[in-house]
Order: C-alpha cells, then sequence, then structure tokens
C-alpha cells in the first residue's frame, strides 16, 4: 500500500460521516488549465493582480486589465470542470457534502453539477456597473468589447488564475473599454472581489454559519496564504470542528488540521468519491490507485 491509498483511506474515514462543508482554491482548477498562485503551477512570483484601487482610480490601469481580460476570457471560457470538480458534485449528490464554499471565480463548481456553491470572490462571467449596480453576462461584454476593438489581435497562450493574461504595452495600445449601456457612463467591472477589496459582509457571514453548521470543514487546494479563506479555517478550529486539507505543498492551516494530505486533487478526489459516494449509493466500488 503506497503512501497516497494511506492517506484515501484515512479520507474515507473523516468524509463518510457526512456533514462535510467544503471550501476550495484554485489548486483544484489547475487541472482544468487554470494556474494557481502558490501552488505547483503557480504564477505569483511573476505575475501582480490588479487592485481595486488600481483598477478604479487609474484610467490606464483599467484600459491594460480589460486588454489582458479580454484575451484570457476566451481561455477562461474554454474551461471544463476536472476530476475533482466532478468528484465533490458526486459526494455532494449522495448527501456528504452540505455546501461548498469555493475562492475561485470560474465557476466550475457549479458546472460539475455541484448546487448551492458559495462564490466568496465572486464569479468572472458576471460582468457589474459600478454606477447603477446593472449586472450583464460576459458573454454579452465581450460581443461588446469585440465591436469596439475589431482590429484588437493580440493572442496569448496562457491564463492567470484571475482570468488576464500578460501583453506588452504595444499591445493594450489603443484598446478601447466601454462602459454600462444602462445608465450610460457606469465604470463596468467583472463581479469578482479584486484584491484590496471587501468581500461582501452578508456572503461572509453566510460561510461563517455553513462552517460553525459542519461536522468536518474540509480545504481542497488552497495554500490559506490570504486571510479571505484561512479564517474559515481559524473558525472551525477555534469551535472544535475538525479540518481536513488536501492540497499539494504545506498551507498556512496545517497547524489547525487533523488530517493533511499533499497529494493531487485529480488523482485523491476521484478515488475518495469512489470509495464513499459508491458505498452511500449501495455500490460495491474497489478502485484501483496507480502509482505516480
Amino acid at each position: 500500500m503506497d503512501i497516497v491509498t494511506e492517506m484515501i483511506d484515512a479520507l474515507v474515514d473523516r468524509v463518510s460521516a457526512g456533514g462535510v462543508v467544503v471550501l476550495s482554491g484554485a489548486g483544484l482548477s489547475t487541472e482544468s488549465g487554470i494556474p494557481d498562485y502558490r501552488g505547483p503551477s503557480g504564477v505569483a512570483r511573476r505575475h501582480t493582480p490588479m487592485t481595486y484601487q488600481a483598477f478604479t482610480g487609474d484610467r490606464l490601469a483599467r484600459r491594460r486589465y480589460w486588454a489582458r481580460s479580454h484575451v484570457g476570457w476566451r481561455l477562461m471560457a474554454r474551461a471544463w470542470p476536472n476530476d475533482g470538480h466532478r468528484a465533490v458534485a458526486r459526494l455532494q449528490d449522495a448527501g456528504l457534502i452540505d455546501a461548498v464554499i469555493t475562492q475561485n471565480v470560474d465557476g466550475l463548481h457549479t458546472a460539475a453539477g455541484s448546487s448551492g456553491v458559495v462564490e466568496l470572490h465572486g464569479r468572472l462571467d458576471v460582468v457589474v456597473c459600478l454606477d447603477c449596480g446593472n449586472r450583464i453576462s460576459r458573454e454579452e461584454l465581450d460581443q461588446r468589447l469585440r465591436e469596439a476593438n475589431p482590429d484588437f489581435a493580440a493572442r496569448a497562450g496562457a491564463v492567470n488564475p484571475d482570468g488576464d493574461v500578460e501583453l506588452d504595452d504595444a499591445q493594450v495600445a489603443g484598446f478601447h473599454v466601454v462602459d454600462c449601456t444602462l445608465c450610460g457612463t457606469g465604470m463596468l467591472k467583472p463581479d469578482v472581489v479584486f484584491f484590496g477589496e471587501t468581500v461582501p459582509a452578508a456572503r461572509v457571514a453566510r460561510c461563517f454559519a455553513l462552517v460553525e453548521q459542519a461536522r468536518l470543514l474540509l480545504v481542497l487546494g488552497s495554500s490559506l496564504t490570504v486571510m479571505s479563506g484561512r479564517r474559515f479555517v481559524l473558525r472551525a478550529a477555534k469551535l472544535g470542528i475538525p479540518v481536513v486539507i488536501v492540497n499539494q505543498g504545506s498551507t498556512r492551516g496545517d497547524a489547525y488540521a487533523a488530517l493533511t494530505v499533499d497529494a493531487p486533487l485529480g488523482r485523491v478526489l476521484p478515488a475518495l468519491a469512489d470509495r464513499i459516494a459508491g458505498a452511500a449509493q449501495g455500490v460495491s466500488v474497489v478502485t484501483p490507485v496507480a502509482a505516480g
């Protein structure tokens, strides 16, 4: 029996009783082609995320963001849920997961079939006017930006975790940003929480309530580096709710965890779902775990 198989056995023991609340991070989406900030595919050292202050206060920064995000959206829109997302949905369908809180903005949990997902930092596929509050789909904005920039031909091979790409200033120059069509002049922003921006208080309160009602907090693919996600681990630990972390690499929540599993989520979660969800549905499942 290899170490990952032993870890899966330990996860089965922890998760099979149900009452689980999932807290997921960028590491869960890397196998869908979206890199994380700090894990094995991380880009933190070369990529500085857009801040709310720069976006709202600097016209050139805003143009640069929308040019890069316009290209990045084409790549993000093609991302599909991976085996990890689907395993979470299977465990929820089996009645073992009560709620999913995600720090990701890619919408892949919902696309995989999970229901009632709390998207802590919002979603990239929705755009909001900062003046009148009108919301539109990203597809609608994408079409408007294409029409406003018919000669914009910038291309990039990889997308950053927050949905934009790296472009040089020459590629960005001349890009035209569009405003809200409802109020006429409102500044449009993706409906996500930028760095330096505050998560809506009601959303945070809802997440705390879910964690406080949990039997187990299961962290998937998050380094827990920022307090936005780590606070839920701290709350669970304070209340004596066990915390289990599955992530490649160490996290800032490891000291509070009853169990940590350092292994690829795309390997661990499907095996966990096969073992537990199959048993919950009355199916006898033997899942071979490939070496690697």
